[in-house]
């Protein structure tokens, strides 16, 4: 999946990362994201690190055909080799996975990179390396990160500037505080908890999509 680099901030305008972790006992996984896709998400990344390989790209292709149903691409957080056997319209990738590996090269030309930076010399190396996005944050904590510290709207807004391509941000983000990446540079939020974690996560999508409408 091809994306031009309008269609890209588009497809950030709310991205969803999934975490199964947070639902409850009563929700079936599979429902869960498609009820959040259908309330308007814009972006699904798979990011499930309790599974195995197998397991992983059972569920990525499961999730792949719900996302495609929706027009929604569905990228898988960093394992390349997984996203590739699900044919996954992607991979999301940290600094660590970098280290020795030309990622662009392994996915090829059309799949969608999105690359984690958390200074302007790593953006900018993330665009030179064929990053079709950057994820930086965390912009208010992390509550799956216990270890990130929050980051200055002003970075922010300084990485955003040095590179060409869009920046989503990650962290911490709910309906209560996304206000405040107003102005920031921002093309979309990414969101884990503020969705996965709420009581409906589908109403937490949608009243999330009409806040970054507003935004970005």
């Amino acid at each position: 999946m091809r994306l031009t680099r309008e269609e890209m901030r588009n497809a950030l305008r709310l991205y969803a990362v999934t975490d199964r972790r947070w639902l409850r006992d009563d929700q079936n996984f599979i429902e869960v994201v498609d009820s959040v896709l259908e309330s308007g998400a814009t972006l699904l990344q798979i990011r499930e690190k309790d599974l195995d390989d197998a397991d992983l790209i059972d569920e990525a292709r499961e999730l792949k055909k719900v996302c495609d149903s929706h027009g929604v691409p569905c990228i898988v957080n960093d394992r390349v080799e997984a996203a590739l056997a699900a044919d996954a319209d992607g991979v999301h990738v940290g600094q660590s996975d970098l280290l020795g590996r030309d990622i662009r090269a392994m996915i090829g030309p059309d799949r969608i990179l999105g690359i984690t930076a958390r200074t302007v010399e790593q953006a900018k190396a993330a665009e030179a390396a064929g990053a079709d996005y950057i994820g930086t944050g965390a912009v208010f904590g992390s509550s799956t990160k216990k270890d990130a510290r929050d980051m200055p709207v002003e970075e922010f807004r300084k990485i955003a500037d040095a590179v060409s391509i869009p920046v989503v941000a990650i962290g911490g983000i709910n309906a209560g505080n996304v206000q405040r990446l107003r102005g920031c540079g921002a093309a979309g939020i990414a969101v884990v908890s503020g969705i996965f974690h709420s009581e409906d996560p589908g109403s937490a999508a949608s009243e999330l999509r009409a806040l970054a409408d507003q935004l970005f």
